[in-house]
């Protein structure tokens, strides 16, 4: 079994010059629980952990919701590791999660594979290349042995060759491997994030391409509407004009309305309904005066 050497913490010099004096200051940033118990895994990303990668596993790790022994490409060295970060006792793998195993390679048979593109979607660190309808491939030298490639080939043309003979755990990975497997699936998230925001720009700029292809139909429609509204307060306007305009001459003449203070109640209710619509026409109207008398005729007719 390797002999495994803490990682150095990283230290920035700051050197601060003011004439006469020079000051030196050291400053550092220290990490959180969860970043350096994540430089502690093998970033193989294979979510056998229960968790869908490394990161969110060390997160569940630091705040006490997930045990420090549910990795098993990291082996029992792996919780040796997070132990003695976590200042817990060491404790057996817990192989529910799974066995600790020689790293296993991922190979295509390139006589089956039907170019589905399928195991280029599932592999966390960007390990296989191909296109869709042509042949796969696996590049050897980035593939974690994660297994996710191979539930989803609908031809089962992708086997996991061990490739490390009796190593097992960090003694078939080392930290370069970790390191390098980490910034290919950081760089894979940020290009799936980017694509994301991408289609949904475009997806955007295509509505609004349609809608600004709908907006001179639907503008004759709405047009054909104010004049419809229009033409009819215009009548409505007329109608009660030439009504003004008669009472005022039959009044003139003498011809208003007579018997207006002895009337029955059924009469009076009739009057009484017609000012009210007359009433409403007016309310209508926004040209109309809203002080002035509904009762055009200046009549006395009882309200």
């Amino acid at each position: 079994m390797s002999t495994w050497k803490p990682p150095l913490r990283q230290v920035s010099l700051r050197v601060l010059c003011f004439l006469p004096h020079v000051t030196a200051t050291v400053s550092t940033t220290p990490k959180t629980l969860a970043a350096r118990i994540e430089d502690l895994l093998p970033q193989t990303q294979c979510t056998k952990c229960g968790y869908p990668a490394c990161r969110p596993y060390a997160e569940a790790i630091a705040a006490g919701e997930a045990s420090y022994n549910q990795c098993p490409p990291g082996g029992q060295e792996g919780v040796a590791r997070l132990a003695s970060l976590l200042g817990k006792p060491v404790i057996p793998l817990d192989t529910t999660h799974g066995v600790e195993r020689p790293r296993p390679l991922a190979v295509i048979d390139e006589n089956l594979c039907i170019g589905c593109t399928l195991c280029m979607q599932a592999c966390p660190v960007d390990a296989i290349a191909g296109a869709a309808k042509q042949m796969h491939t696996v590049i050897a030298e980035l593939c974690t042995g994660c297994d996710l490639c191979v539930p989803p080939c609908p031809v089962d043309c992708i086997a996991m060759i061990p490739v490390t003979g009796d190593a097992t755990g960090w003694d078939a990975w080392t930290q370069e491997q970790a390191d390098a497997a980490r910034t290919r699936h950081d760089r894979r998230i940020a290009r799936m994030e980017r694509e994301r925001m991408e289609a949904e720009a475009r997806a955007s700029a295509r509505q609004a391409s349609r809608a600004a292809q709908a907006a001179p139909e639907a503008a004759p429609a709405a047009l054909s509407n104010d004049d419809a509204e229009a033409k009819k307060r215009a009548i409505i306007q007329a109608a009660l004009e030439r009504s003004r305009k008669k009472k005022e001459e039959m009044a003139k003449l003498g011809a208003g309305p007579k018997n207006t203070e002895h009337v029955s109640a059924a009469v009076q209710a009739q009057i009484d309904a017609a000012e009210e619509r007359r009433r409403r026409l007016r309310m209508s109207d926004p040209n109309a005066d809203p002080n002035e008398d509904s009762n055009d005729s200046g009549s006395d007719t009882p309200r």
